[in-house]
């Protein structure tokens, strides 16, 4: 590869893909060898695309991490033959993304719009239709089913019956449990 020398923009931001599931050893080797070569004036960051999400339940939330871009990893470096050789060497790395052995550095418009620090996306666990269970407020322990939410997620409009009417009842997503199968 003794064009990679000749490939030196700089420190930019390049795309390794890896094997399904390898991301974090490969980040973990990664600034293993950082350490153990002394390679940090060459390799500056590693990141792995991820977005939290959070599962909403009723009254129950989960915070998850999700890969958004599943196999791929983010190194903020110095392509050389050195770092080059470092990144590419690891167990589960299969290439640069780029032209064929040709590693292409993201653009910065790129790295704008692959945004990787993100605020956490609301779930919802029931939708349209589904039968659920208000768990808090004025019709606690009624069953109801789900009319309409909210674009922000934040309120859930629940068809109640109540009597031989059909009553629909704004309430905040939390006081809402989907119905266990």
């Amino acid at each position: 590869m003794s064009d990679i020398n000749e490939m030196n923009v700089g420190v930019r931001w390049y795309v390794a893909h890896t094997y399904s599931g390898y991301e974090n050893k490969v980040k973990t080797s990664l600034e293993k060898i950082i350490e153990n070569r002394g390679l940090g004036h060459l390799i500056f960051d590693i990141r792995i695309p991820t977005e939290k999400v959070i599962e909403k339940n009723g009254d129950t939330e989960k915070e998850v991490e999700v890969k958004i871009f599943p196999s791929y990893v983010y190194i903020k470096m110095i392509m050389n033959e050195e770092s080059w050789h470092a990144v590419r060497n690891i167990t589960g790395v299969t290439g640069f993304v780029g032209p064929g052995s040709r590693p292409t550095p993201l653009s910065d418009a790129e790295v704008e719009a692959l945004s990787i620090e993100q605020a956490p996306t609301v779930k919802i666990l029931y939708q349209v239709g589904d039968t659920v269970q208000i768990v808090s407020g004025l019709f606690e322990g009624f069953t109801g089913t789900v009319h309409a939410i909210s674009d922000d997620l934040k309120t859930v409009t629940v068809l109640i019956k109540r009597g031989s009417r059909t009553m629909p009842v704004e309430l905040e997503t939390e006081a809402v449990k989907a119905m266990e199968s």
